[in-house]
């Protein structure tokens, strides 16, 4: 019984380590985009998201989350730098009539994302090439 005893007081505690660490990790950027876009390999729909980083490593893994539909992403950047002001904002790269995301800006860094050679050349066979920005609200660290 003591054994049980001892598990379950381990199990309670590791748990509540994650629910405070997860709590600290705020969202970075919110932003309404009218448009569909493509985030990695997935396209994603045209709505409210959330940007947040999922780890305390701020060139890590970011994780894009749909307010409307609930659906995430998860994308990894492959350049970081500092922000130069405390503009929070999405970065797209229109190829062929599609967004690409190119770099999220929060207040603290931005990350930029490739978009692959491939990709680009197949969406280049349909339409010209553009650039967009979409602009945001975001919180600190």
């Amino acid at each position: 019984m003591k054994t049980y005893a001892r598990i379950m007081v381990a199990i309670t505690f590791l748990f509540g380590l994650g629910v405070a660490a997860n709590a600290e990790i705020q969202p970075q950027v919110t932003a309404t985009l009218p448009f569909d876009f493509v985030a990695g390999k997935t396209t994603l729909p045209a709505g409210k998201y959330i940007v947040r980083r999922i780890s305390e490593q701020p060139f890590d893994v970011l994780m894009l989350t749909c307010d409307d539909t609930g659906v995430s992403v998860f994308v990894r950047p492959t350049e970081m730098e500092n922000a130069s002001d405390d503009k929070p904002k999405l970065g797209f790269q229109k190829v062929g009539g599609q967004h690409f995301l190119s770099s999220i800006q929060t207040a603290d860094y931005v990350y930029n994302f490739s978009v692959s050679r491939r990709t680009i050349l197949e969406a280049a066979a349909a339409k010209p090439r553009d650039n967009a920005s979409v602009s945001g609200s975001g919180g600190g660290k």
